[in-house]
């Protein structure tokens, strides 16, 4: 009998990940081994900075090694027992589908900076600062998956970075009530001081007038910053177009109920329910 090569190593099934936007029942069957294995890396790197009593050292020393993992297996090397689970299946989908290792370590390099800024109660003197954030810790998910759909013009990546930098402060937003008492600070300095709200009363969680207009003011950034993107769902065809109506509409979803809080983000994390999904897919369908 003829012997079968191996299949490829696969990585775990996508659960959750905030600034992974795909709708995965959606995405052709061919591309969900790749996408599993950037998300599981992804997931991982999240885990290694957010979860669990480590010390900010032990964080960045722990993503350290892991990135440089991650070049090891990019240059060919086997991967460790440490974390072969996700760098087996990964080392394959880079060598199959040419996966940009920058965009991967973009990712680890985000996780690192919000390391260090919770560490060193840092904040983000403006939005230029805050969007070259996005630009590390969210735009490389929407540009690793127009390299999958084999979408690279720069047009269609802007507005993807667009999409995802929206993505990325919808999250801020609807997670102020969790960020603040972290002493994770992503409403910028320009803003607080454009709107007179110091951290001092950002950090009791009480709603004022101010914190309203401040508020209204970011979640407008964001929806402008969606609405930038959002052509770039006529763009794509068939399932990758409806997948990304519907990671649009969620976004835009969100948005309108902090919105509607009126600044009580600040103290409440609001949550999407199902009975909001019928809605997303009406909006989807007519974008």
């Amino acid at each position: 009998m003829p012997i079968s090569s191996p299949p490829p190593p696969q990585a775990a099934a996508i659960t959750h990940y905030e600034n992974f936007p795909v709708a995965s029942w959606l995405c052709p069957a061919s591309l969900r081994p790749p996408i599993a294995a950037i998300y599981a890396f992804a997931r991982a790197a999240d885990d290694m900075a957010d979860e669990g009593e480590a010390t900010a050292q032990q964080r960045l020393d722990q993503l350290r090694a892991y990135r440089a993992e991650l070049y090891a297996i990019a240059r060919g090397d086997a991967p460790q027992a440490r974390w072969a689970a996700i760098f087996a299946p990964l080392q394959h989908q880079i060598h199959v589908r040419q996966l940009p290792v920058h965009l991967l370590d973009d990712l680890l390099s985000a996780f690192m900076q919000d390391i260090e800024k919770t560490r060193d109660g840092s904040t983000y003197a403006d939005r230029s600062e805050l969007l070259a954030y996005c630009r590390r810790s969210a735009n490389p998910v929407g540009r690793l998956l127009l390299h999958l759909y084999g979408v690279s013009d720069s047009v269609a990546l802007a507005q993807s970075d667009a999409i995802c930098s929206a993505l990325q402060l919808i999250n801020f937003w609807q997670d102020l009530s969790e960020d603040i008492p972290r002493g994770r600070h992503y409403l910028t300095d320009a803003d607080c001081a454009a709107f007179a709200v110091s951290r001092e009363v950002l950090s009791k969680q009480h709603v004022t007038p101010e914190i309203q207009k401040l508020m209204a003011a970011n979640i407008a950034w964001a929806r402008d910053l969606m609405h930038e993107g959002a052509p770039l769902v006529h763009r794509l065809p068939g399932r990758m177009g409806w997948e990304l109506r519907l990671v649009v509409q969620g976004g835009l979803c969100i948005l309108d109920k902090v919105q509607a809080q009126r600044g009580a983000s600040l103290h409440t994390r609001l949550t999407v329910r199902k009975t909001d999904v019928p809605r997303m897919f009406w909006r989807a369908l007519w974008m």
